[in-house]
């Protein structure tokens, strides 16, 4: 198993192979509301955990419960419809978006973005990816605004 241990950093592979498990894990705990230390034991076991950076995976699916009032009151107001209106894969993929643009400051805000479309055209419906994009560019212009204007020469 992949790990990010110390100064050992996990590969972009492996991190998107975590936040993949991490998404239909999440939708779990959202449709089923499992007790999440459960739905990781059977992501473990069920499926194939090779190059999976296993602490990401973690981190992302106890941190989302954990945040999740924060997280939908920086969604909230970027949507253009109301929470429960949303898919729960829309859902699930912009929480766990949220949570890496707030709480994971050393994942550039352009690779969050793209990770979650990447999910989105997976996971999602039909143009759900053009959705989710714009959520999280808005929330990257909030959050991120130092890291998108870049450095001043």
């Amino acid at each position: 198993m992949s790990r990010a241990s110390g100064n050992q950093k996990a590969s972009p592979a492996a991190r998107r192979k975590a936040r993949r498990f991490a998404v239909q894990a999440l939708y779990q705990w959202q449709l089923a509301g499992a007790d999440l230390s459960q739905i990781e034991a059977e992501f473990r076991s069920d499926n194939d955990m090779n190059n999976v950076d296993m602490e990401y995976f973690h981190e992302i699916l106890h941190g989302v419960p954990r945040e999740k009032v924060m997280l939908d009151d920086k969604i909230s107001p970027l949507l253009d419809r109301r929470m429960d209106e949303m898919t729960p894969v829309e859902l699930a993929i912009l929480r766990l978006g949220a949570f890496e643009m707030v709480r994971r400051i050393d994942v550039p805000y352009k690779v969050v973005i793209n990770e979650a479309v990447e999910l989105a055209k997976t996971f999602g419906a039909t143009d759900g990816h053009k959705f989710i994009n714009g959520v999280l560019d808005k929330l990257a212009q909030r959050e991120r605004s130092v890291e998108i204007r870049g450095p001043r020469g």
